[in-house]
């Protein structure tokens, strides 16, 4: 079987699965979704889910936000984790955003990636996800699996990424990065994980990887 037509067996499994994936993240527009995609950094989303009502319940926009203190922010968003570094990034994307661009979340990698606290897997969720350019942000369940079914050899996200990219059509990257999201989730776990129940790891789990 080639790479090509394992990728196509995948994606019909996935597609099965996941027909109409929708955002694990709540968010009304693309400042929510920026804030609610920072705070999911070494956090889940549910965690993120539970926090952010409350903080958008004060500031749901730029300039509500920079009303608020860093000591505010830090406060109500504790629970995520990484509050100090979170709430400084918050408050200042938001001043840049109203200084720079009229309130409004522009819509390219290098004026996303310039921004506090975005990096590059956040800009391309929010560009995907909300703008519906182009992108795959890999996350720990899509590096994982990427490796387990032989995509990529798991070196590093961003080779990763690349591999993805290589194997998938770009029109599909927005819908299957959500789906891996999701199967990773719910069938093929980092731990306790029994590959032969896995529909996807019992044919293309790496065979290193398989255990009696």
């Amino acid at each position: 079987m080639t790479k090509s037509e394992k990728v196509a067996d995948i994606l019909k499994t996935l597609n099965k699965l996941y027909p109409n994936p929708q955002v694990p993240l709540d968010h009304k527009d693309a400042y929510t979704l920026l804030i609610a995609v920072l705070l999911s950094a070494q956090c889940t989303d549910i965690r993120v889910n539970k926090t952010t009502p409350a903080l958008f319940k004060l500031a749901d926009n730029p300039f509500d936000m920079v009303k608020l203190s860093l000591e505010e922010i830090r406060e109500i968003i504790k629970p995520c984790g990484l509050s100090p570094m979170k709430s400084k990034g918050i408050y200042g994307l938001s001043k840049i955003l109203i200084e720079k661009y009229n309130g409004q979340v522009p819509h390219t990698f290098e004026e996303l990636e310039a921004l506090p606290a975005v990096g590059h897997k956040t800009a391309s969720v929010v560009l995907t996800q909300w703008f519906g350019i182009p992108a795959f942000p890999v996350d720990t369940h899509i590096h994982r699996l990427a490796y387990r079914w032989g995509l990529s050899n798991g070196k590093s996200v961003e080779q990763t990424e690349k591999d993805l990219k290589r194997l998938i059509p770009e029109k599909k990257w927005n819908k299957v990065h959500l789906q891996i999201i999701y199967y990773g989730r719910e069938h093929c776990p980092a731990r306790n994980h029994n590959w032969q129940t896995c529909s996807i790891c019992k044919k293309y789990l790496r065979k290193e990887l398989r255990t009696n």
